[in-house]
């Protein structure tokens, strides 16, 4: 494990094509979706980052046979009502994502069992997911109220509900489906703003009947998913970082091969459109409920703009490294209605501004996003990255217009989504790991 590493300064061109690892999202739901259906279910292109890891090690634990080889990924079920209950405490490591969608699989499930994650989990709010599951019968108990891990749930019968979403969140969203599978009625999700829509794409893809239009979600109970086959795209918001890298390191051009180009997830790919990026998009042409495609950008002049509503959901995991990228534009960037960033794997408002600071940038927090004035020439320092993946990479992905070494501390969590990640960023430029 690593547990800091002083990249040194690179200002060089960044050259090559890279396959970014599986998209974090859809590993998640691959595996869970393949454990709830009936049958044998394949998975090829699964991100073998800590997160998902613990989700495959929550549902071994429920008795389902997955077998893991490289990142093809076998799940062999007999469906959810045949689980066993868990002896062991299902553990979820550094996810939200495992943590909050397993309260909604189990809620209407026939066990009883115990939920609890790491330090960073323990302070992320639930009660988001739980008021919504308690109002369709759920039972879960935990620390404050079910507020926090570690939760209980026992399983019970659940009565479908129409919900009107309070704030955009596709775990929030997820959950609510996910338990509307086993619920009697219709669920029903009403959205103000569109989140990621990987688990409805899903639902279809293992046979479940499901209308989206207009914001409104309708989910009828009692359905059976069949096992299928899964290929995982490459993660968007880990191709975020090298498209950063691309645009601001002079001279580059690279190229991301197999990348998702799910239209809820590709605001990056709008801001970078919007701030004057020179970015090519080849949709391929596939049967898939996921769009992909590959995505070639070059270093480019950038201008700042202003990036919030509609446009943030689509784009929320990426503000950390578009932070970075305002850092090299003229002029003005303002990021808004970003309160989520705060409820992250830390306060991401916070940590992106007091580590931008340290490496020289003009750039202030606000209640819900930060203003960042650009360019300015960013040095070096030690950073930290708060055991946030995300942070990290950021941190990173600064060494490749810094003028002095930059020191990463707690770099191992970035194993969390991107294992290869210092392999990938060697591969395009002269990256030199001082220690």
């Amino acid at each position: 494990m690593i547990d800091s590493i002083i990249l040194q300064a690179n200002q060089n061109p960044l050259q090559g094509s890279l396959r970014v690892p599986g998209d974090k999202s859809i590993s998640h739901r691959a595996v869970m979706f393949g454990a709830m259906a009936k049958g044998k279910t394949t998975v090829s292109g699964f991100l073998l980052g800590d997160d998902c890891l613990s989700t495959i090690s929550c549902f071994r634990k429920l008795g389902v046979d997955i077998q893991v080889t490289g990142t093809n990924v076998t799940i062999n079920s007999d469906g959810m009502e045949n689980w066993n209950e868990p002896i062991e405490i299902l553990d979820t490591g550094n996810s939200g994502t495992t943590t909050r969608l397993m309260l909604g699989i189990l809620a209407g499930s026939h066990l009883h069992s115990v939920l609890v994650g790491d330090e960073s989990i323990a302070k992320r709010p639930m009660k988001r997911v739980i008021d919504p599951l308690r109002q369709m019968g759920a039972q879960i108990t935990g620390r404050s109220g079910g507020q926090f891990t570690p939760l209980a749930v026992q399983g019970t019968k659940l009565t479908a509900i129409d919900y009107k979403m309070p704030v955009a969140s596709a775990q929030v969203k997820s959950a609510i489906l996910l338990a509307g599978l086993r619920a009697k009625g219709i669920t029903i999700v009403r959205e103000s703003e569109v989140s990621r829509d990987h688990t409805e794409r899903m639902l279809r893809q293992f046979g479940a009947q499901l209308t989206s239009a207009n914001g409104v979600i309708q989910f009828p109970g009692g359905q059976m998913l069949t096992g299928t086959h899964v290929d995982v795209p490459g993660d968007i918001s880990s191709a975020a970082f090298f498209l950063v890298a691309g645009v601001i390191a002079k001279g580059s051009l690279i190229r991301l091969i197999h990348v998702g180009l799910n239209p809820t997830r590709t605001g990056i790919l709008d801001v970078l459109k919007q701030m004057g990026a020179q970015l090519e998009i080849e949709p391929n042409d596939s049967e898939s409920e996921e769009p992909t495609g590959s995505v070639t950008i070059r270093s480019s002049e950038l201008k700042g703009i202003e990036i919030g509503g509609d446009l943030i959901p689509r784009l929320i995991d990426e503000i950390p490294i578009i932070a970075l990228l305002a850092t090299q534009a003229h002029g003005t960037t303002i990021i808004k209605n970003a309160e989520e960033l705060k409820v992250k794997e830390t306060d991401r408002i916070a940590a992106v501004v007091d580590e931008l600071r340290k490496l020289g940038a003009n750039i202030e927090a606000t209640d819900d996003g930060m203003i960042i004035k650009g360019p300015v020439t960013l040095s070096g320092g030690k950073l930290q990255s708060y055991g946030d993946h995300r942070i990290g990479m950021m941190a990173a992905i600064a060494s490749v217009v810094s003028t002095q070494p930059i020191e990463i501390e707690q770099a191992s969590c970035i194993s969390v989504s991107y294992p290869n990640f210092f392999e990938h960023l060697k591969t395009v430029s002269s990256f030199e790991t001082l220690r």
